[in-house]
């Protein structure tokens, strides 16, 4: 049922009324009040009510945040004494699906064996189920994205002043996607920067540009940072808990360099990041370079999440946009992760900061099937005969001496993703073509 980030898929066929209600019986079972939120999908309201509704079947009170970023839900649980927290949202798929995610007090999602039990209570029918005089209440919350916007400028303020900069006068572009970003824009203004706004207007069908936030789908965003001479380009997708950025001059900043950029900021010396297994080899060696280094995970914010909770794991973040800052939420939060770029823009160009990390060849390509269990099985048995250096932790990860490669089955999609990288551009090419090879080869 969970994927790499919670519960996600077409709404009428994998997403239900029936399933949001079960799932707000197992999770209320366990729980005496729980804040829901929900992004602008029209498909949402009846989500929303199926799950508040099983929530209250079990006598468990609902804290209603109503149409709310991600972040703004997760880091509401705590200041409401709740039990958890549970979003509507498909996060950055397209308008046609929808889903799930479920938080816990510390802001972070599900751990895997959390999600186990709900999926088993769920198989099993086994809830609690409150008598006619015990049902759960359900209140509204107007004020959780003013929470949130105040931890934002709180948290802003304070780098800024560690840093020695101000904000004032700084431009700044954000993207919105039509989702629930909002929070970001709020925060920025408040701190002093000069905002303007692209695709602010909410809206499930996000008609501005798609969900996910790509050097694709942020090319108006590029072109506007480049002809108003705007100092950072800041997008989310449509729940907020991701941030992708544009550097001054109008060049989209690759997940990795983003990655490698917070992650020097972040962790000093001896101390680690935590990045999935399909992280570029430059935060490697970015963060070499301060003492620090990489402690791979797989890939899904849940298990970057989990590993910060881990004695000097100082930061996290997936080169698809989730940074996690543990010393202030473990949840992926967008708008923090857009405030704390724009904090590093004030005090020097990006474009001067990533021009001094390296760049690495990274090759990606996905393969469609509806056999990844069978397919990675087959996968594996030719790995394991012809390579030495090999990690399970997520797919199979190759090492060899001037690169890598990945063949790791999607959580939420009937694909295999195939990664390659190398110092060497022509030798990228060539190890995507291997792992292509040996996936063809096991789908034949």
């Amino acid at each position: 049922m969970f994927g790499t980030s919670g519960v996600r898929g077409p709404v009428g066929e994998t997403i239900t009324a029936a399933v949001a209600l079960d799932i707000g019986r197992a999770v209320g079972t366990d729980a005496d009040r729980v804040v829901v939120g929900r992004d602008a999908r029209d498909s949402g309201r009846m989500l929303r009510d199926a799950v508040v509704a099983g929530l209250q079947e079990t006598g468990t009170d609902v804290v209603d945040a109503g149409m709310a970023a991600t972040p703004t839900v997760a880091r509401g649980i705590e200041p409401q004494d709740a039990d958890a927290g549970i979003v509507v949202t498909a996060s950055h798929n397209p308008p046609a699906d929808n889903g799930l995610k479920l938080w816990t007090p510390s802001g972070q999602a599900f751990s895997t064996a959390q999600q186990d039990e709900i999926e088993a209570r769920i198989e099993a029918g086994d809830y609690d189920l409150a008598g006619w005089d015990r049902q759960g209440t359900c209140r509204e919350w107007p004020d959780a994205s003013a929470v949130h916007r105040r931890a934002l400028v709180d948290a802003g303020r304070r780098d800024a002043d560690e840093a020695g900069v101000s904000l004032d006068g700084l431009s700044v572009v954000v993207d919105l996607g039509n989702g629930m970003g909002g929070v970001a824009a709020d925060a920025l203004y408040e701190l002093g920067a000069d905002v303007e706004t692209l695709n602010a207007q909410p809206d499930g069908r996000f008609p501005g540009r798609p969900s996910e936030p790509t050097a694709e789908t942020c090319e108006t965003l590029a072109r506007t940072v480049e002809a108003t001479g705007a100092d950072l380009g800041i997008a989310h997708d449509g729940d907020a808990d991701r941030m992708m950025a544009v550097a001054d001059g109008g060049e989209f900043v690759p997940g990795d360099l983003l990655l490698a950029m917070f992650g020097r900021e972040e962790a000093g010396d001896g101390e680690s990041v935590a990045a999935p297994v399909d992280t570029s080899l430059a935060v490697d060696d970015a963060l070499a370079e301060v003492g620090a280094d990489v402690v791979r995970t797989r890939v899904g914010d849940v298990y970057v999440a989990e590993r910060t909770r881990d004695e000097g794991v100082a930061f996290g973040g997936e080169p698809s946009g989730a940074w996690i800052f543990p010393a202030e939420t473990y949840c992926p939060d967008g708008p923090l992760a857009g405030v704390k770029l724009a904090v590093l823009a004030a005090a020097e160009p990006l474009s001067a900061r990533i021009d001094r990390i390296e760049r690495y060849p990274i090759r990606r390509a996905t393969v469609e099937t509806e056999r990844k269990e069978a397919v990675m099985d087959a996968v594996e048995t030719e790995i394991r005969a012809a390579y030495d250096d090999v990690t399970d932790l997520d797919g199979l990860r190759v090492g060899t001496d001037d690169g890598w490669f990945l063949v790791r089955p999607s959580g939420t999609q009937a694909l295999v993703r195939l990664t390659a990288e190398s110092r060497d551009p022509e030798r990228a090419d060539e190890l995507l073509a291997v792992a292509r090879s040996l996936l063809d080869d096991a789908m034949a």
